[in-house]
């Protein structure tokens, strides 16, 4: 079994030491040698087979010139064994002095802080691929047949599942774990590594949607006009539909979707504008240039179409929830007297939400679906809380604080960070798991996170109308006096491949 200091060497390494030590071993070898030679001289006379001329001659003894040689025949072997050491010595502290050289030269390991920054960044850049390339399927769809779409949206779905596992790393290392220092660094590692492959997967296809697509501008650009001209008759009546929520529900319902549909008519602006130029481009013959506008004004219709649904499904929720509350309250009122008469814990200000969500019905106009947020959340820890009305009710609230979240991050994403996206991601494991009434907490205190970087990034200042929209939007990339380059399918490696024309 190999030792863990020899798996860590590298195989040159290993070889040159094995090199320097069979040196050594033959320069003792041959020492030895030389060592051993005057003691067989000295042996041979007693062992051979004996003179019989020397067996009748006198004993004579040995001269001085005997020791002399033999002292000469000691010095050889001496040297040729000092040499080796040498050589041996020599290699040890060069091997050295390179292992040093190569540890100084090797980049330092990043600090805690650099290696959260990093995670931060990859998450937020991920995530922007994963939705740009979303985005783009549907102006794909309208071109190719479902077999050449597959594997886009195979990308897709893979890049979106290693985002997911990416932020349930980054939400468990937010939230403390581990607590090794050495292992929230793996964590953080492991966060930045789940967010390369979701930017790879979706690099490796991005070329070859692009061929399919960009063969010929002309069926494209018609595909992106006529979604166009459907989504601008939607956000009109969007308009229409945000005056009578502010009528029923109160200023606080209408607001929300009020706020979609201007956003909504922001975008088609700017989209306008875009098609134009575009066509224009088309027609003169200038092919880069036409794509590079057509696929701005297809991300801002995009997300035009997100916020026009936004608003129809803000209305559509309002409606849900007002049929729902009366049956909510009497559930609610049916839970708190079990409660007592159990002689369970029943939490303090429950009473009181409900009377004043009571209250709100009997007055009017009032929000209803921060009415069943409050009924539920009072009522979250009692039993017979999940069961029939109520269970309904903290999903229709969870669903609509997620959608509302999602809408708000999706078309804002050039200012929002990694903790409201964060967030997001753990309601969504969180109401999967189900767990409806805190999925609902932190859809909210997700959107409070957008709003507040939205405010602290400011307006970008712009150009051409609904170019602000835009780039706050992630529709564009910035850094360009027109908005800079539009996003598209792909990873990192090919967000900016529009970046001219």
């Amino acid at each position: 079994m190999t030792s863990s200091l020899f798996r860590g060497r590298p195989r040159h390494a290993t070889a040159h030491i094995r090199v320097r030590v069979a040196h050594a071993l033959v320069g003792a070898v041959a020492g030895a040698g030389w060592l051993a030679l005057p003691v067989l001289a000295a042996q041979e006379p007693a062992t051979a087979s004996p003179d019989r001329t020397a067996r009748a001659a006198p004993a004579i003894p040995a001269a001085p010139r005997d020791d002399e040689s033999s002292a000469v025949d000691l010095i050889l072997p001496v040297a040729v064994l000092g040499t080796a050491g040498a050589v041996a010595a020599y290699g040890y502290v060069r091997r050295g002095r390179r292992a040093s050289g190569a540890a100084s030269s090797a980049p330092a390991a990043p600090t805690p802080a650099e290696s959260d920054r990093r995670a931060r960044a990859a998450l937020v850049e991920a995530d922007d691929s994963v939705r740009a390339s979303e985005e783009e399927l549907p102006f794909a769809a309208a071109l190719l047949d479902e077999r050449a779409l597959a594997p886009f949206r195979h990308a897709v779905h893979t890049a979106r599942t290693e985002l997911s596992a990416a932020f349930a790393l980054w939400h468990r290392y937010e939230e403390g774990e581990p607590r090794d220092l050495g292992d929230r660094g793996q964590t953080l590692a492991g966060v930045v590594g789940r967010c390369a492959e979701a930017g790879r997967v979706l690099d490796a296809r991005a070329g070859e949607l692009d061929r399919l697509r960009w063969a010929e501008v002309g069926p494209a650009l018609g595909v992106a006009e006529g979604a166009f001209r459907r989504l601008t008759a939607r956000a009109a009546g969007a308009r229409a539909t945000v005056a009578d929520l502010g009528e029923r529900y109160g200023p606080a319902a209408g607001a929300r979707a009020a706020g979609c549909a201007e956003e909504a008519m922001d975008r088609l602006v700017f989209a306008t504008a875009r098609l134009n130029e575009a066509r224009r481009a088309a027609d003169s013959g200038e092919r880069g240039r036409a794509v590079r506008q057509l696929r701005a004004a297809e991300g801002s219709v995009a997300q035009a179409g997100i916020l026009v649904a936004g608003a129809d499904r803000t209305a559509r929720r309002l409606r849900e929830a007002a049929a729902l509350v009366p049956a909510a309250l009497t559930g609610a009122e049916a839970v708190l007297t079990r409660a007592r008469a159990t002689d369970t814990p029943v939490p303090s200000g429950a009473d009181d939400t409900l009377a004043a969500v009571r209250a709100e019905l009997t007055a009017g106009p009032y929000d209803p679906l921060d009415a069943l947020r409050r009924i539920t959340r009072a009522l979250v820890r009692l039993p017979g809380a999940r069961s029939g009305v109520l269970d309904t009710a903290a999903e229709l609230v969870a669903r609509a604080a997620l959608g509302e979240a999602e809408d708000f991050v999706a078309v804002h994403r050039g200012a929002v960070g990694t903790d409201p996206r964060s967030l997001l991601a753990a309601a969504v494991r969180t109401l999967a798991a189900p767990h409806p009434v805190e999925a609902a907490v932190l859809a909210r205190r997700a959107l409070e996170l957008a709003e507040r970087d939205v405010r602290a990034h400011g307006l970008p200042e712009s150009g051409t109308e609904g170019t602000t929209g835009a780039v706050l939007g992630g529709v564009l990339l910035g850094a360009e006096p027109d908005g800079g380059p539009p996003v598209a399918f792909g990873g990192p490696e090919t967000r900016r491949r529009f970046r001219t024309g």
